[in-house]
């Protein structure tokens, strides 16, 4: 961590230029040298880092210097962001003074790293900025100082040296992130599981059979019990199957909630949840999986098996993964334990070689194969080891670099957790600085927490882990290192985008977040409110920095611990607070971010505007939350403010145009919020804006023209509310300037506006790139005209246009997507649709495609909707023109009055049709009927799905 942080704020120091000595700060002691000598220093040390990161494991007075090197480091960061914030500020008071809220112009864009350029403005003459600059240089110099004693003691460590420069992380290639322990070995296992599953043994004694599987984090006991849990002769023989995963605390009233179904409730009545559990299995034969369990509290156990061994049916079964011996002890299940043990070296070097090899070279993996077999004995077995190892390798394709991760002097770690860790630990070391941090910081969160790609992203820039989430020219990008840590396999269960592919969110395998915290342990700490209340202050040592709360009940947050001046991240989980108490606020000096989504905050308080470091605050899901303090708009550091789903916030504080550096404001679902403030039409860092409601009659909101100083980029959804809106004001947002990808425009209640919705649409043009776009009632007669230039377009979404027919759609070349819903001013879809002129075109000689790339096309709520006409004597065999190449589903719901399909859909490589609430279709295509066999004879792989029971289950 010690590399990380250094190397973070090292590219801060080395950027710095010195136009301020010009000014007065020349006469402020000598702080140009005390920076460059502070730079030199710092240098010097980062050059043995390496070497002291990997000691320090064993040795403790090397642990002991990396942690004041540390120290001081923080500090410096911290000193270098109070003169940052000053200049903020002033730049602020500047503009506010010149009376022109729209002057705000890209120079007031200050990044961190080069924040000594802009400090010509720093001189105001005000007695306070130079009393608070003298402050600071004292502050630098006193550091420098401390830096220079541990540089001296450095030399007592004889640290080998490293050439000095900053990694930048390399994009990996791609691989595959299939889970390569359920493919090689664990047959026999399975087997063997599956087998005591269905014997009817299981049915001897009180009716309850409990399986522990015993083994070490990473050994795949879930990866095993998963195998057996979806085996179908499994499902076939137990009437209710459940999943729970328990890990750590053993929470039973959350365990019996997860087995009855019954999470909705908000009833924490031990009695009440546990009565409803025992109905939910009452007499029935199942299977349940409590997946990694710690506890060896007998009590809590005992507690949730008694009803679970009256109520269940005999033959029921508890599988129940866990790393601990004690726990099968305690469960009384000793005799039925399953003890996993590793897998042969033989499907360890098969998982090593398919990481290290993504494509299959027989001919390469032979050349390295002495040293593969070697490496993957140091694997011991373990399948999450040999997945590490070998992504570890992929880019590596030279026999020296194998023999040094062969040869690596980590190998001989001797203490048990150590040697779980080895690795990863080799996996962690060939990380770059910025990525490092990044992994490291996902010890703040709990176990089996699922992480949001982007949320994640703006979390490590709060930290400063990551200058920027998108723009390249700034430096290293948040997407880059999650992309490093997916394909280092140190990030799993993916979640994805359905039409893109990316993914978009992902949890952490258990060893991986013992691991992360292993080398955070003394500065990321997670508590329970229960230690909180009986030895917090113990516990949260002078060194944490990252301090995650859990459990908290209703009331205000108040901890009493002294220790809270460095901590960096303070996050709430699984809690029910209503605020924050303020005296705890004041002590937070350096927070950086705050998390207390999913909680019950009525009000923020507002020493909150004390907490100048502050990038990240997150109040996403307070429900009962109705405003905010106007001292938030003094936090001029802030990059990111999450609010969404406060549903009783009305408005936003006037002077938000003063957060000059955010860069992130998400308001979704906030349905109390009509309007925005004025100024943040001044924010010209703001990149992501998720909803904008524009329009109304109220000067001082924000009009959607205000937009056209935003950079905003990724996804944009806009309101547009009332009558107000017209054609010049929405020019003025300058929409086609924005690298929008997903552009929502919602009608609501336009119905006096001085422009039509077309109009307005006009007016809105995209940038060219746009890739999906969705319209939401539209009641004009005719289409935007820019749909036709949007090259780039892959998903359209066309909602509640109440006068227009369908535009010639078929004209776009990148379309894989379209959805028509509600446009009950559409009555019959022509030719035109296609692209195509007349029933004649088909004729024409020069080739043509309409839709050449869509591959889903859906209508719904389509109630005035009579005829689809098709393309008379059309034949793909003689004609220049192929219609939908690549369509493969076709939904049709709710569409009443349409008697037919058009012929041409049954000559695409259609897969599947979906009819639903369409009585006259669903008589027509009628299985056995002569439409049914005409299709079936030119298309014999569709399928048709008819009712909505079957179209719900199959899709």
């Amino acid at each position: 961590m010690a590399d990380a942080l250094i190397s973070v704020l090292l590219e801060r120091l080395v950027s710095i230029t010195y136009e301020y000595v010009e000014g007065e700060l020349k006469h402020v002691l000598n702080v140009k040298e005390d920076v460059k000598k502070f730079t030199r220093t710092l240098r010097v040390i980062r050059a043995v880092l390496e070497d002291a990161e990997q000691r320090q494991v064993t040795d403790r007075a090397v642990k002991i210097w990396l942690d004041e090197l540390k120290d001081i480091s923080y500090q410096m960061v911290d000193v270098l962001d109070e003169w940052n914030t000053d200049i903020l500020k002033q730049q602020v008071e500047k503009q506010e003074g010149e009376g022109d809220p729209t002057t705000l112009v890209t120079k007031m864009k200050v990044c961190f790293s080069s924040f000594f350029s802009c400090f010509s403005c720093f001189c105001f003459g005000k007695v306070s900025r130079v009393f608070l600059r003298h402050d600071i240089a004292l502050k630098i110099k006193d550091l420098n100082d401390e830096l220079t004693k541990i540089n001296k003691e450095r030399e007592d460590y004889q640290f080998l040296s490293k050439e000095l420069g900053i990694q930048q992380p390399q994009r990996p290639q791609t691989a595959s992130f299939v889970d390569i322990s359920e493919i090689f070995g664990r047959e026999t296992e399975k087997e063997d599981l599956i087998t005591n599953l269905l014997s009817d043994s299981s049915a001897e004694g009180k009716g309850l059979l409990i399986i522990p599987i015993v083994g070490m984090g990473g050994m795949g006991k879930t990866t095993l019990t998963q195998l057996a849990y979806n085996d179908d002769n499994v499902k076939a023989h137990f009437e209710i199957r459940k999943w729970v995963c328990v890990s750590d605390p053993f929470d039973e009233i959350k365990i019996a909630k997860d087995i009855s179904g019954d999470c909705a409730t908000s009833s924490n009545q031990l009695d009440y949840v546990l009565q409803r559990m025992s109905e939910s299995i009452q007499g029935k034969r199942f299977l349940l999986v409590l997946d990694d369990v710690w506890t060896e509290n007998r009590q809590k156990w005992e507690l949730l098996k008694v009803p679970l061994m009256q109520n269940g049916a005999k033959g029921s079964i508890i599988l129940v993964t866990t790393r601990k011996i004690e726990v099968a002890n305690m469960m009384r299940a000793i005799p039925n334990m399953i003890k996993l043990k590793g897998l042969s070296d033989e499907y360890c070097l098969a998982i090593f070689n398919h990481m290290a090899f993504p494509d299959g070279d027989v001919d390469e993996s032979k050349a390295f194969e002495d040293i593969s077999k070697k490496i993957v004995k140091k694997c011991e077995g373990l399948p999450l080891a040999a997945k590490t190892l070998g992504s570890l390798m992929r880019n590596k394709r030279t026999k020296r670099e194998w023999k040094e991760v062969l040869n690596s002097k980590i190998w001989d770690l001797e203490k048990v957790e150590q040697e779980v860790f080895q690795p990863l630990l080799l996996s962690y070391y060939d990380l770059s600085p910025t990525i490092k941090c990044c992994l490291l910081y996902c010890a703040t969160f709990p176990k089996d927490y699922t992480f949001e790609r982007d949320r994640l992203i703006e979390l490590w820039m709060a930290q400063d882990y990551v200058i920027s989430k998108w723009n390249k020219q700034k430096g290293t990008t948040g997407d880059v290192v999650f992309d490093n840590l997916v394909a280092r396999s140190f990030l799993q269960d993916f979640q994805k985008d359905p039409d893109t592919g990316t993914i978009t969110g992902c949890k952490m395998h258990d060893i991986v977040h013992d691991f992360v915290q292993f080398l955070t342990k003394n500065e990321c700490l997670i508590m329970d409110h229960t230690e909180c209340a009986t030895s917090e202050s113990k516990l949260l040592g002078d060194k944490v920095r990252h301090l995650t709360l859990r459990y908290f009940v209703d009331g205000p947050l108040a901890i009493s611990s002294n220790n809270c001046q460095k901590l960096r991240t303070l996050a709430t989980f699984d809690s029910r607070i209503t605020t924050i108490d303020s005296n705890l606020i004041l002590q937070l000096k350096c927070l950086r971010t705050l998390n207390s989504s999913r909680n019950s905050m009525k009000e923020l308080p507002k020493e909150i505007g004390e907490l100048i470091h502050l990038r990240h605050i997150d109040l996403s899901y307070n429900n009962y939350l109705e405003k905010l303090p106007d001292t938030i708009c003094g936090l001029y550091n802030l990059s990111t403010l999450r609010l969404v789903r406060c549903s009783k916030l009305k408005k936003l504080p006037e002077n938000m145009g003063n957060l000059i550096n955010l860069k992130h404001l998400y308001v979704d679902w906030c349905e109390d919020m009509k309007s925005l403030p004025k100024g943040i039409g001044r924010l010209t860092s703001l990149q992501t804006l998720d909803v904008c409601p524009c329009g109304g009659d109220n000067d001082e909101a924000f009009q959607i023209g205000d937009m056209r100083m935003l950079n905003l980029e990724g996804s944009l959804v806009i309101q547009l509310v009332g009558d107000a809106t017209d054609k010049s004001e929405v020019e003025k947002a300058q929409l086609w300037d924005k690298k929008l990808f997903h552009l929502t425009v919602h009608f609501e209640r336009q119905t006096n506006s001085s422009s039509s919705s077309v109009e307005i649409l006009n007016a809105l043009r995209p940038h060219p790139d746009l890739e999906s776009l969705q319209i939401l009632h539209h009641n004009g007669t005719t289409w935007p005209n820019w749909i036709q230039s949007l090259k780039n377009l892959r998903f359209l979404t066309l909602v509640g246009g109440t006068q227009c027919e369908l535009w010639p759609l078929g004209k776009l070349e990148y379309l894989e997507r379209l959805t028509l819903l509600e446009m009950v001013g559409v009555r019959k879809v022509g030719v035109e649709f296609l692209g195509l002129e007349d029933q004649t075109s088909f004729r024409i000689r020069s080739p043509q495609i309409s839709f050449p790339k869509l591959k889903q096309l859906s209508f719904a709520l389509m109630w005035n909707w009579e005829e689809w006409e098709g393309v008379e004597e059309w034949t793909k065999e003689d004609s220049e023109i192929t219609i939908m190449p690549c369509l493969s589903k076709l939904d049709m719901e709710w569409c009443p009055l349409l008697q037919a399909l058009p012929d041409f859909l049954f000559k695409t490589p259609l897969q599947t049709l979906r009819i639903r609430g369409s009585e006259r279709l669903l008589e027509r295509y009628q299985e056995g009927n002569g439409e049914w066999a005409k299709i079936s004879a030119t298309n014999p792989n569709i399928r048709i799905i008819r009712d909505s029971t079957e179209a719900n289950r199959v899709l």
